[in-house]
């Protein structure tokens, strides 16, 4: 009797079945073709360390020379690296937010909410005045990032932030402010204390943004009053045209005015001299003519006489009459007066 083999012998150096009939031939059996255990870890091993090198190449970074790195260690600031070729340990040990320094950005508050709504309907864009008038405004801010570091940890939403803090800062300045200057000519004013108030709130915040500019855009009366303001204004504009009209009036009519009281008052002062001139005058002469006379009488009343008849036919025509007896009754006629005209001739 045959001896029937152990299936859990060692058969590995016998190509025999062992539930095989011991009269039946032997099978051998066929070698594997899939790779030895060896063989598989030395790929694996590979592979491992070509993704290592690969990680550990993800830390390279370039740094543009308008940006600035901001570098976190496990979530936390860790450094700032400047423009150029720089590493930093791969993620998630570190992470680097690049940011620009030099670009500008820039907000619209009014511009949007005017176009989405209706006429009849007030928008953030109105504000009230100090005089309590409204008024609408459009305002530009541009600004960019000074303090990367600050920027990357306070700010979330710049965008929003600037906006809010935009609306808050402008709407406390018109609030202290009358209408006509912010919307006549005193621009330059409002823009200047909203870019110095607005950088005031943002600094407080450690945002590590810079307001570059601030332009109001527009700065009008609200649609819904513009007609009435309108009036106000032609009637403001009237009243300073008559004015200026009264005012250059006066500016003509008082010099004029004043040259003329001038005039009439040196002239009534030479009137005066002249008058007082001539009674001195008059009364030395009369003086003169008195004494002359207590010392002569005869030939003072005779000079008198004479001199008061020269006065007297010096402006009536003069017709001598040949009063002799050989006239024969004709009367002779020398007409003085035409023979001074002919002389003066």
């Amino acid at each position: 009797m045959s001896k029937i083999p152990n299936p859990w012998d060692d058969n590995d150096e016998k190509d025999e079945n062992p539930w095989a009939d011991n009269d039946m031939p032997p099978v051998k059996s066929k070698k594997s073709n899939t790779p030895s255990e060896k063989e598989f870890d030395f790929k694996w091993w590979w592979i491992a360390a070509g993704v290592a090198l690969l990680w550990l190449a993800s830390g390279f970074y370039q740094i543009q020379p308008n940006e600035e790195g901001v570098v976190l260690r496990f979530g936390a600031y860790n450094r700032s690296t400047t423009p150029g070729l720089h590493y930093h340990l791969p993620y998630p040990l570190e992470y680097v937010y690049k940011v620009n320094l030099t670009q500008e950005r820039s907000i619209n508050l009014g511009v949007q909410e005017s176009r989405n709504l209706s006429t009849n309907t007030f928008t953030e864009s109105h504000m009230l005045t100090g005089d309590e008038n409204i008024v609408d405004i459009n305002l530009t801010i541009v600004w960019r990032v000074e303090n990367a570091r600050d920027y990357v940890f306070n700010m979330q939403n710049p965008d929003q932030t600037v906006r809010v803090a935009a609306q808050s800062v402008l709407r406390e300045i018109v609030g202290q402010s009358k209408m006509m200057p912010i919307i006549s000519g005193d621009r330059g004013k409002v823009e200047d204390e909203t870019k110095e108030e607005l950088q005031k709130v943002l600094n407080e915040f450690g945002a590590g943004i810079k307001i570059v500019r601030v332009k109001l855009q527009k700065a009008d009366p609200p649609k819904q009053v513009v007609d009435a303001f309108n009036e106000v204004q032609r009637a403001k504009a009237d009243m300073e045209r008559f004015k200026n009209e009264a005012e250059a009036y006066r500016n003509e009519i008082l010099p004029k005015s004043r040259g003329e009281a001038a005039q009439r008052l040196q002239n009534a002062e030479a009137y005066k001299q002249a008058v007082v001139s001539k009674a001195k005058g008059d009364a030395e002469r009369f003086l003169s003519v008195y004494e002359a006379y207590k010392n002569g009488k005869d030939v003072t009343i005779k000079r008198l006489y004479l001199e008061t008849m020269e006065k007297v036919l010096s402006n009536s025509d003069k017709v001598i009459i040949d009063s002799g007896k050989k006239g024969n009754n004709v009367i002779p006629y020398l007409p003085l007066d035409r023979i001074n005209t002919k002389g003066a001739n």
